[in-house]
C-alpha cells in the first residue's frame, strides 16, 4: 500500500468515528490550551513585576505538574476507551486480509493526525486566550500590566514536549495491543465481560471499611495541622474505596437486589438489574472516575472561591492594626519606649497620629499537653504517651497587668498563680506544670480576653496564661530556652496602631520606620555598652499584595483545575452514554421481539440509566459532606476561619454543579436514546 492510501484511511476512521473522536479531539485541544496559559502565567515577565505575583506564580507552578499529570493519565484513560470501540472494526481489517503491520500503519497516522491537530489548535487557543489570562490574574491580585501581547518560548517548548509524549506514549500502547492482539479476539472485543458477574463481597466489604475509615479521619480531626498531615491519607483512602465499591460493590448489591423477590420481580426492576449486574463490573471504573473527578472539581473550586472571598476578613484577622512593632525585650525605659516613640514622632511628620492604640507584653510559645502538664521537649511528649500533633498547644503567656488594662479589671495573682483562657476548647485540671519553668495554680479560668485574634488564628489551640508580672516571663523564657535553644521563643512587647491614610502613603511610613530602625541599629552597634532589640514591623498595606497574591493564585489554579476536572468528567460521561448505548441497541431489540412494548422497554432502560448515572453525584455529595470538617481545618491554616462562608459557597457550588450534570445528562442521554433505537423493530 502506498502512503497516501494509509493516510486517507486513518483521516476517514476519524470521520466516520467522529461521534467518538471529535469529544476526544476538543478535550486534548482544551487540555493543550490549559497546560500553556498555566505555564505561561507562571512564567509571565508582565506579572513578576506585580506585588504578590511571586506568590501567585509560585502556585501556577504547582498547577503545572498537577494538569500535567491529570493529562498524561486521562488521556491515555480516553484513548483506551477509544481503542475498544474500534476493536472490532481492525479484526475485521484484519480478517480481510490487512496484516498487523498495515493496522499499525494506519493507527500511526491517525495518531498523528490526532496530535498534530490537539497541538496546534490547543496552542493557537492557548496563545490567544493567554492574554486575557494574564489580565485577569492581574486583576485578581489589585495588578496593572498595561498592553501588549507576548509569546513565552519556554511555556510553548514545554507544552509541546509534554504533549508529543503523550501521544507518544498512547501510540506505543496501541502498538503492543495490536500486536498482542488475534482477529477474533477483537472481533468479539464487544462481547467480553458478558459472563455473569460474581458478587465479590470481600472486596465490596473492604471498601466500605476503608470509606468509612475515610469518613471518621474526617470528621475526628480537631486540629489543623493534624488535618493537613492526614489529608492526603484520607483522599487515597476516599480513591481506594470508592472503586472498590463502585466495581465490586455495585454488583454486590444487584445481587442482593435480584434475591429480593418482592422488588426484582417485577418488569421494570427486572429489567433495569439484570441489564445493570452485567455492566457494573466493566463500567464500575468510569462510574468511580466520574465520582472522584466530579469530587475534585467541587472540593477545588469551592474551597478557593472560599478563600478568595474571605480574603479581606482573613487580612483583618491576621492584621488587626494597620501598622504593628514587635519589640523584642521587656525594658520599657530603655529599649521600648525609644522605638515606639520614634514610630509616633514619623506619622508625626505625615500629620499623623497613631489611632486605637493596642499595647501589651507577651512571650509566645509553643508546647505539647499530657494531661495537666505542657512539654517543650518533643521527645519528652511522646515518651509520655502523646501524640505531637494532636497534643500541640499554643501558649500565650501575659502580666495580669497588661490583661487588667486591656479588660478593664483589677485581678491580683501571687507568684504560684496565674489566670487562664482557653481558646476553643476546655482545660480540666487544677494545675498547670511547664517543662523546667514550674507549676502554677489555675487562680480562675477567664471567660474572655478581647485580644485572641493577634495572638492565634486557631493553627492549633490556644491557651492565654496570665501571670504575677514580667519576672515570671523572664523565668518561663529562661526555662524553655534551656530547651529550644537557638530556636527558643523571646518575650516581646506588641505595639499596634491605625494610621488615618491611604495604603501608599502607609506604605511610605513603613519603609521610613525600617530605614530609621536599621540607622539606630548602626548606631547602637557603635556604642560599646548598648544594644537595640530585635524589632520587627508589620504592615498590612505591605503585607496584602502577597496575601492577595496567594488567595488569588489560589482561587485562579483552583479555576483552571475545576475546568480540567470537569472536562474530564464530562468527556468519561459521554462515553459511558455512548458506550452503554451500543450495549443496549441489541438488548432493547431482543426485548422487543419477546413481548415487551416500546415505551416498557424505554421506561426501564431509563430507569437504569438515571439511577447508574447519577449515582456518580450522590456519591460526590456525600464525600463533600464528610470532607467539608477536614476542609475546613485546612483553610484555617491559611486564616480562613469563616465556616458560614465555606458551608455556603460548597452548597452553591454543588447545587450548580448539579444543574451542569443533570444538562450533560440531557445532551448525552438523546445520543443514547437514539443509539438504543437505531435498530428497527423486525418482527414484521
Amino acid at each position: 500500500m502506498k502512503g497516501g492510501l494509509y493516510i486517507r484511511l486513518a483521516a476517514s476512521g476519524i470521520s466516520k468515528n467522529r461521534k467518538l473522536y471529535f469529544p476526544y479531539l476538543l478535550t486534548c485541544i482544551c487540555m493543550v490550551m490549559m497546560f500553556y496559559i498555566v505555564t505561561f502565567l507562571a512564567g509571565s515577565r508582565n506579572l513578576k513585576n506585580l506585588p504578590g505575583a511571586e506568590t501567585l506564580q509560585t502556585l501556577l507552578g504547582l498547577g503545572i505538574f498537577v494538569i500535567g499529570l491529570f493529562s498524561v493519565i486521562f488521556l491515555n484513560y480516553t484513548d483506551s476507551f477509544l481503542f475498544r470501540r474500534r476493536q472490532k472494526e481492525f479484526g475485521l481489517y484484519n480478517i480481510l486480509g490487512m496484516g498487523k503491520g498495515n493496522l499499525v500503519k494506519i493507527l500511526i497516522w491517525e495518531n498523528l493526525i490526532t496530535a498534530a491537530v490537539s497541538i496546534v489548535l490547543g496552542m493557537a487557543f492557548g496563545i490567544l486566550f493567554s492574554r486575557l489570562a494574564e489580565l485577569a490574574a492581574a486583576k485578581i491580585i489589585s495588578g496593572d500590566i498595561g498592553f501588549g501581547f507576548t509569546v513565552e518560548p519556554v511555556a510553548v517548548r514545554w507544552t509541546v514536549v509534554l504533549f508529543a509524549g503523550i501521544f507518544l506514549l498512547i501510540m506505543l500502547r496501541m502498538l503492543v495491543k495490536i500486536y498482542a492482539s488475534r482477529p477474533v479476539e477483537m472481533l468479539r472485543s464487544e462481547n467480553v465481560g458478558e459472563k455473569p458477574p460474581k458478587a465479590n463481597w470481600i472486596l465490596a466489604l473492604l471498601g466500605l471499611a476503608i470509606l468509612a475509615g475515610a469518613y471518621y479521619l474526617a470528621i475526628s480531626i480537631q486540629e489543623p495541622m493534624t488535618a493537613f498531615a492526614l489529608f492526603f491519607v484520607a483522599v487515597l483512602m476516599v480513591i481506594v474505596a470508592t472503586y472498590l465499591l463502585f466495581i465490586a460493590g455495585s454488583v454486590a448489591l444487584c445481587r442482593l437486589l435480584q434475591k429480593n423477590k418482592n422488588y426484582y420481580y417485577k418488569t421494570r426492576h427486572f429489567v433495569s438489574l439484570s441489564s445493570m449486574v452485567y455492566r457494573m463490573k466493566r463500567n464500575g471504573a468510569g462510574l468511580a472516575s466520574i465520582c472522584i473527578l466530579s469530587t475534585m472539581v467541587l472540593v477545588t473550586v469551592s474551597s478557593t472561591v472560599c478563600l478568595f472571598a474571605g480574603t479581606e476578613e482573613s487580612l483583618n484577622r491576621a492584621f488587626p492594626r494597620q501598622m504593628a512593632l514587635s519589640i523584642y525585650s521587656l525594658d520599657r525605659e530603655k529599649e521600648v519606649d525609644p522605638i515606639v516613640e520614634m514610630a509616633s514622632d514619623i506619622a508625626a511628620e505625615h500629620g499623623l497620629e497613631t489611632e486605637n492604640v493596642l499595647d501589651y507584653r507577651v512571650l509566645s510559645v509553643a508546647g505539647y499537653q499530657v494531661d495537666d502538664s505542657m512539654f517543650f521537649d518533643a521527645d519528652a511528649a511522646i515518651g509520655a504517651g502523646i501524640s505531637l500533633l494532636e497534643g500541640v498547644r499554643s501558649l500565650q503567656i501575659i502580666p495580669v497587668e497588661d490583661y487588667n488594662r486591656i479588660m478593664g479589671t483589677d485581678e491580683t495573682l501571687e507568684e504560684d498563680e496565674m489566670l487562664l483562657y482557653v481558646d476553643k476548647g476546655s482545660y480540666d485540671y487544677d494545675t498547670l506544670t511547664l517543662e523546667n519553668c514550674g507549676t502554677w495554680k489555675i487562680k480562675k479560668q477567664v471567660d474572655e480576653f478581647a485580644v485572641t485574634e493577634e495572638l492565634s488564628v486557631d493553627i492549633s489551640q490556644s491557651y492565654y496564661l496570665f501571670v504575677k508580672d514580667t519576672s515570671v516571663l523572664a523565668q518561663i523564657e529562661a526555662g524553655e530556652g534551656e530547651i529550644y535553644g537557638d530556636h527558643m521563643s523571646l518575650a516581646m512587647e506588641y505595639y499596634g496602631f491605625d494610621l488615618d491614610c491611604s495604603d501608599e502613603e502607609q506604605l511610605e511610613i513603613y519603609q521610613e520606620m525600617n530605614d530609621r530602625i536599621s540607622g539606630l541599629a548602626q548606631t547602637k552597634d557603635n556604642a560599646a555598652d548598648e544594644s537595640l532589640p530585635a524589632v520587627r514591623i508589620d504592615s498590612r498595606a505591605n503585607d496584602s499584595s502577597g496575601y492577595y497574591g496567594m488567595t488569588g493564585g489560589l482561587f485562579f489554579l483552583g479555576i483552571l483545575l475545576g475546568a480540567v476536572f470537569l472536562f474530564g468528567t464530562v468527556l468519561i460521561m459521554y462515553y459511558k452514554q455512548i458506550s452503554e448505548g451500543y450495549e443496549d441497541q441489541d438488548r432493547f431489540a431482543i426485548l422487543m421481539k419477546v413481548g415487551m412494548s416500546r415505551r416498557e422497554v424505554k421506561q426501564s432502560i431509563n430507569s437504569q440509566v438515571l439511577t447508574v448515572f447519577f449515582l456518580p453525584l450522590i456519591m460526590a455529595g456525600v464525600h463533600l459532606v464528610f470532607a467539608f470538617p477536614l476542609i475546613s481545618k485546612l483553610l484555617v491554616l491559611l486564616i480562613a476561619t469563616d465556616k458560614v462562608l465555606l458551608m455556603m459557597v460548597t452548597a452553591l457550588c454543588y447545587v450548580v454543579f448539579a444543574l451542569f450534570y443533570m444538562l450533560v445528562y440531557a445532551v448525552t442521554s438523546r445520543e443514547y436514546f437514539r443509539i438504543v433505537s437505531g435498530k428497527k423493530d423486525n418482527r414484521g
